[in-house]
């Protein structure tokens, strides 16, 4: 029997979306806690291919990574292979304080402006799509009982590692895509799901890894084929602890501030989305008709709007307002999970704080809508590309109230980067980059 020394791994979520940190041996754990692991300002500027092709730190200064014991996860594979054993953690400027561009603490920020402005308690939930390239191809498989049988002991796999890690799954289906799974998390407050999301998607490599599998949560894989979304689900809580996101009296049951909430992630998602769909690859999924987005318009029941009123229990006496949820659809798996329901809170708050009126739902097509009619009901079209959306997140009004302090440059440098380093390719070579890191 090969020895071992057990090793422990603090992580954190980085602009790329990418988890990354160091490890130690298991018996200096306590002392880790205390002190954290080392870790610079340039870490965060590495893309997702490993280069950093600019930075606005050079090699200067020195941060602390810290853990939340709260999000530990050690995990026992049955199959010999050492435990996955990490914990999250966040960045810290070397006397204590949070850095500024840490996506934790940004997150974090964002939701206790929520509570303390509002009363509100955002709860949340990760949907994500993934592609799996161990399962063997068979045609017209969408959503089929056999694609999950002869995916093997992989989904059972994957569901024992998200349980014994704490993510509460819910759900693990078929999708339309070949070779193209879906899995559900329970909701939770606003930070433990974005904490579920990240440590969900390692459970899933970690699964694949232990049985062979290669598989990408990568926006679109193939450009011929449907994309991998990640849909976010939220609502509201007041200081009680009770449901406060439905009220059948007002349009389409959105609770005024909650229809608010979601005015002013629709007002900034030109822009925002910038964060949400980060990636060159994700615009090849952001289109019309592929059961994605590509307007910024509220949807009642309708998996192409930008944000989607959900269905709810409808039978006499069922607790609706428990329930009721909106689903973000814009975003992709290219994003740190952190950075991307801060931005959503920030852009929602903000619609709160001006009184934004709810969105009246769109319920035909916005793709065949004259021009005029889109500008009727406020529908705009989403960027076209990355270049375009950053474009728009630049020229925003107030964009350092969405992206504050030196994450605004930091985020635009990383991605532009980023593009840089795939200009020129083929939109089938660049769906195969993105393929192999995410």
């Amino acid at each position: 029997m090969i020895h071992r020394i057990p090793l422990v791994m603090i992580v954190t979520s980085d602009i790329a979306g990418q988890v990354r940190g160091k490890g130690f041996p298991a018996a200096w754990l306590e002392e880790r806690l205390e002190q954290g692991v080392g870790f610079t300002h340039t870490n965060h500027m590495i893309n997702c291919w490993g280069t950093i092709p600019a930075t606005p730190w050079g090699p200067l200064g020195d941060l602390a990574l810290m853990a939340d014991p709260a999000t530990e996860v050690r995990v026992d594979f049955g199959d010999g292979s050492p435990d996955e054993w990490f914990m999250l953690g966040g960045l810290c400027t070397m006397d204590g304080g949070p850095w500024e561009c840490c996506l934790r603490h940004y997150l974090a920020s964002a939701l206790e402006s929520l509570r303390e402005e509002t009363g509100l308690t955002l709860v949340a939930a990760f949907e994500h799509e993934f592609h799996d390239g161990g399962l063997a191809e068979r045609g017209g498989d969408s959503y089929s009982l056999d694609k999950v049988r002869r995916a093997g002991d992989f989904p059972g796999v994957v569901l024992h590692a998200l349980e014994a890690a704490g993510a509460e799954p819910e759900t693990f289906l078929p999708e339309f895509g070949r070779s193209q799974f879906e899995f559900t998390v329970r909701p939770a407050l606003g930070m433990v799901a974005a904490d579920r999301a990240i440590i969900a998607r390692e459970m899933v490599r970690a699964a694949a890894r232990r049985l062979d599998r290669d598989v990408s949560f990568s926006p679109q894989v193939d450009p011929a084929g449907p994309g991998n979304g990640v849909h976010i689900h939220m609502s509201f809580r007041d200081r009680d602890g009770r449901p406060v996101s439905h009220d059948p009296s007002q349009p389409s049951g959105l609770a005024a501030r909650m229809g608010s909430f979601v005015a002013g992630i629709l007002k900034r998602l030109p822009a925002l989305v910038a964060v949400t769909a980060p990636s060159a690859a994700s615009y090849q999924r952001l289109k019309p008709h592929s059961w994605s987005s590509a307007y910024n318009n509220l949807g009642w029941r309708d998996r192409e709007a930008a944000v989607r009123i959900c269905p709810g229990p409808e039978t006499p006496g069922a607790d609706v307002a428990s329930a009721f949820n909106v689903e973000f659809r814009a975003g992709d798996a290219a994003a740190s999970p952190w950075l991307q329901l801060g931005i959503l809170v920030r852009a929602g708050l903000e619609g709160i704080r001006e009184g934004l009126p709810t969105p009246e739902p769109v319920s035909s097509d916005p793709d065949a809508m004259s021009d005029d009619e889109r500008g009727e009901h406020g529908v705009e079209r989403l960027p076209v590309s990355l270049g375009e959306a950053l474009d728009r997140l630049e020229c925003a009004p107030d964009a350092g109230t969405l992206l504050p302090g030196e994450l605004l440059e930091a985020y635009v440098m990383h991605k532009r980067g980023e593009l840089d380093g795939i200009a020129g390719l083929t939109p089938e070579e660049v769906c195969r980059r993105y393929r192999d890191v995410y």
